[in-house]
């Protein structure tokens, strides 16, 4: 059970705690990459993606095209930084192309 504050706190504050006691963590960054990527990326590679997902630091994207994973495949480096910049903190170390 958590410990009662008797002094007020903003809402984000608790919520905070509440996923860190909990341990929800990594569940709420895999929700958080899977709905960014679109967002980042825009509608036409979104169109081309099977799915997203993240497994221990590594962001495993599928595709539709082959041409499309040799493009995205040139600028790695910059989708994992542009993620990890939108996310707040590193969370993806590695990007696989499938």
């Amino acid at each position: 059970m958590a410990k009662r504050h008797d002094d007020f706190l903003p809402i984000n504050a608790i919520l905070k705690e509440f996923i860190k006691e909990n341990k929800l963590e990594k569940g709420i960054q895999k929700l958080t990459v899977e709905k960014l990527w679109p967002e980042l990326m825009g509608s036409g590679i979104a169109n081309y993606t099977e799915s997203v997902t993240l497994k221990n630091k590594t962001l495993v994207i599928k595709l539709k095209s082959s041409v499309l994973r040799e493009e995205l495949s040139y600028g790695k480096e910059k989708i994992i930084k542009m993620m990890n910049e939108h996310l707040g903190e590193e969370v993806i170390n590695q990007l696989k192309l499938l």
